[in-house]
């Protein structure tokens, strides 16, 4: 079975910006050997050859500057007037099944995904949506990612074309973007000039009306055929939290 990393690299890029910089301290073997000795072990008694352990502290990341999965709960606080899950309630059947490869990597940036798009490229593929399919978006954007613009770029995806997805079965999807919409900062500025609340965060706010949860700043997306392999997506277990970091991983028969 080959297994394919569609996870970015946990660690410090001075180059992210402030909302999605990580800050990992990373601890010599040597420093345990002075915390094994407050617990009493004398020196003479340790194993030969024996120098500590090394060990880590994650001092700062949030639950969104990786690779990570997200709630309903992120989108809003209910969901069709019932409360969200967050993401330790997600079932974890979710998030894992037949995967399947959209590919959008010829939308320019700031041109939204549609409908019409997805079903265009399944006909010409031969592909269908089944129920319970996990969907990946791919817009080759990911080649930013670790860059100072990567949250500015890129398309994304539009209400509708997530309606569709969330009709047609699937609960979990992703995207190899900074985000599942089009860039934050175009659609304020957007918002703004036109003066129309209806732009910003439209497919997030699908989450409003329908239950299901999407993945962001994916990787490696090209590596995969468009259908034929498995996606594994198990986010950390943290209790009462909008999303969070998963390792995500395509499985598939050599």
């Amino acid at each position: 079975m080959k297994i394919i990393d569609l996870s970015k690299p946990i660690k410090f890029n001075k180059k992210d910006p402030w909302f999605m910089r990580v800050k990992i301290k990373h601890k010599p073997h040597k420093k345990a050997k002075w915390l094994i000795r407050l617990f009493g072990l004398p020196f003479k008694l340790f194993p030969k050859g024996f120098t500590g352990w090394a060990d880590d502290t994650i001092e700062k990341m949030g639950v969104h500057s990786t690779t990570h999965i997200d709630a309903p709960w992120h989108y809003s606080p209910t969901v069709a007037g019932e409360k969200a899950k967050t993401i330790d309630e997600v079932p974890l059947d979710w998030c894992y099944g037949d995967g399947i490869v959209i590919d959008m990597e010829h939308k320019v940036d700031f041109d939204p995904i549609t409908v019409t798009d997805i079903k265009e490229f399944l006909t010409a593929q031969n592909l269908v949506l089944k129920a319970g399919m996990i969907v990946l978006i791919k817009t080759g954007r990911d080649k930013f990612n670790g860059t100072e613009n990567f949250h500015k770029i890129g398309t994304g995806m539009s209400a509708e074309a997530t309606h569709f997805l969330i009709d047609s079965g699937i609960k979990v999807m992703g995207i190899d973007s900074w985000g599942w919409d089009l860039p934050l900062p175009y659609l304020v500025e957007q918002a703004k000039k036109t003066g129309n609340s209806e732009l910003f965060w439209e497919a997030h706010l699908v989450g409003q009306e329908k239950e299901y949860c999407h993945m962001e700043q994916l990787v490696n997306l090209n590596a995969l055929p468009y259908s034929g392999f498995k996606v594994a997506v198990f986010p950390l277990k943290i209790v009462g939290a909008s999303a969070a970091p998963a390792r995500v991983v395509a499985m598939m028969e050599e």
